[in-house]
């Protein structure tokens, strides 16, 4: 059922309402486009120049232009500001005072120069599958017998969410492990996000991006490999999973699909399960919360993507619609913005969401959510080995039951207690430490 006809029935009913809520945290995808190079951030000449080998893979760098800088500390600088929210909480959205303390800093402190180096200290690279542009970092262990690992962000992330994995992974004797935890790391752009190309055309569900992410990791020569990814990440390779490529040998994840058929009947409006152990009901009050008040966002990119010009016109407007994403993410930025010092920092923040406004990718990021079919939280059938990491802070904390019961050959469990929805970029070594363990059972000797 497409997603536009839902939207119209939506209305009559909170029971509709949520039906079309669950629909919309569908899993992106991405579209058959051809090559387009973001003007703001262009790579160096050699990057862009054409090729008549389509599967070529084409070095890349980064470097967004003064122009494009300027450009964006005077469009901070001009904000018109609306009035201050008429409540002491973030039930109105992101508060004035929170985003006010964002823009001073981003306008006159910032410095996204340490962000491009930072970038640029990686192996980047270009492919075209599909008539799509690919952007990846690909970074190999210096170890022999480095399992090769697929890393894929969500959004509002980017592959910024996943740079302080890279060291971890790929050089775990500096940072607590054996050279047996050593893996090569690949991490793509979804399409419509960062330095990959911008869909043209519709059509490319989350099954076509698994498919593309296969294919890429053959490109590469990796014949075994496994993946790992939240939010989008998590869909697209639970797709992967579910159409088990020869190279792919099992999956983890942060934000697994897991959910009961009772649940997400009583989520729908229907009555709450009764007899639910304390995680269970745990997951439960948040995905009611969610559910109710924090969908918002999923509902206007699953319906209507096209209608939020402002996101490539107001860097403030961007910043404040990426920040109201989930309810514990946002009170983590708001207390960063208030000086507290944790899991991110400001410059973490701000690193993201300039990726965004530098690329153009405001826009064209949402569109995923309006080509996804699937419904996010929902279990797809998956059966090979499944790893899950459950932060208590996501949208849900998957609990271990429901998993189980979701992935009948889950490999590997652990609950935390902290950590968010952006697990890779707020505990880095929580979900390092997790990747290893969880993978070690599938390593063979090549």
């Amino acid at each position: 059922m497409k997603i536009h006809s839902i939207i119209a029935a939506a209305s009559q009913s909170r029971r509709r309402l949520v039906r079309l809520a669950a629909m919309s945290t569908a899993i992106a995808s991405i579209a058959a486009l051809a090559p387009v190079q973001p003007a703001a951030a262009q790579a160096t000449e050699q990057t862009t120049a054409a090729t008549n080998d389509s599967t070529a893979i084409r070095p890349f760098r980064v470097h967004v232009s003064d122009e494009a800088l300027s450009d964006l500390r005077r469009r901070i600088k001009e904000t018109r500001w609306p009035t201050q929210e008429l409540v002491a909480d973030d039930t109105q959205g992101v508060r004035l005072g929170t985003m006010q303390k964002l823009a001073d800093y981003w306008a006159n402190q910032y410095d996204w120069r340490r962000a491009e180096a930072n970038l640029n200290q990686y192996p980047q690279f270009v492919t075209t599958i599909d008539g799509v542009d690919i952007h990846f970092i690909h970074v190999k262990s210096k170890h022999k017998n480095a399992l090769p690992v697929i890393i894929t962000h969500g959004w509002p992330g980017s592959i910024i969410e996943n740079l302080k994995l890279i060291d971890r992974l790929t050089n775990p004797t500096a940072h607590g492990g054996t050279a047996a935890d050593a893996f090569d790391v690949v991490i793509p752009s979804l399409p419509g996000y960062g330095f990959s190309g911008k869909p043209t055309q519709t059509g490319w569900d989350p099954q076509h991006v698994a498919r593309a992410w296969a294919m890429l990791m053959d490109r590469l020569g990796y014949k075994k490999y496994v993946a790992q990814g939240g939010d989008w990440g998590d869909a697209v390779n639970e797709q992967m999973a579910v159409q088990k490529p020869a190279g792919l040998l099992g999956i983890h994840t942060n934000m697994p699909g897991t959910l009961p058929n009772s649940i997400s009947a009583a989520l729908a409006g229907g009555p709450k399960p009764e007899g639910l152990s304390r995680d269970e009901e745990y997951a439960w009050k948040q995905l009611d919360f969610f559910y109710k008040n924090r969908v918002g966002y999923a509902l206007e990119m699953g319906s209507r993507p096209q209608t939020l010009y402002g996101l490539d016109d107001s860097p403030i407007a961007l910043a404040a619609w990426m920040i109201d994403h989930d309810p514990e993410s946002q009170k983590l930025i708001n207390r960063v913005f208030d000086g507290a010092s944790e899991g991110l920092s400001r410059d973490d923040i701000l690193d993201n969401i300039s990726l965004y406004w530098l690329t153009k990718t405001g826009l064209s990021s949402g569109r995923l959510f309006w080509e996804s079919k699937l419904a996010f939280f929902a279990p797809k059938g998956v059966t090979i080995p499944v790893a899950v990491s459950a932060f208590p802070d996501e949208i849900y904390t998957a609990p271990e039951s429901w998993s189980r019961k979701a992935f009948p050959n889950l490999i590997f469990y652990k609950r935390h207690a902290k950590g968010g929805h952006f697990a890779a970029w707020e505990q880095p070594d929580l979900l390092t430490d997790d990747i290893r363990e969880a993978f070690r059972p599938l390593r063979k000797p090549r």
